[in-house]
């Protein structure tokens, strides 16, 4: 096997693993909440996973610093939310949730996605 070979081949294999590397791994950073939130909406949500209590009022603030039509707008459909974002603005959403598990949220065209995790 012929070196212009072997360095296809490591490029190759570098090249797979830097993939998996920056699209497919979940880097998922949970936020405990106690009372309030707020999540940042500029190309997805920030933070992306809040952990809530069960059967507590829970006060989560969407603030949208991107101009991103797709993000103009968060469904929670657990718990039958739709609301508008208008932009550097902040729009207040109360959830008491009931049972434990995961809720989902997205935007208007399901694109970006978060997730509630209730215990």
């Amino acid at each position: 096997m012929g070196t212009d070979k072997i360095i296809v081949i490591i490029t190759g294999f570098l090249g797979i693993i830097f993939t998996y590397w920056f699209f497919l791994r979940k880097n998922e950073k949970e936020v405990a909440v106690k009372n309030e939130v707020d999540i940042t909406v500029s190309g997805g949500y920030s933070p992306e996973v809040i952990l809530v209590p069960r059967g507590k009022t829970t006060k989560i603030n969407f603030i949208r610093t991107d101009p991103t039509d797709c993000l103009s707008e968060v469904v929670l459909p657990d718990f039958k939310i739709k609301k508008q974002l208008p932009l550097n603005k902040k729009v207040s959403v109360e959830i008491t949730p009931e049972k434990a598990g995961e809720y989902g949220y997205a935007c208007g065209m399901n694109m970006y996605h978060g997730k509630i995790v209730v215990k």
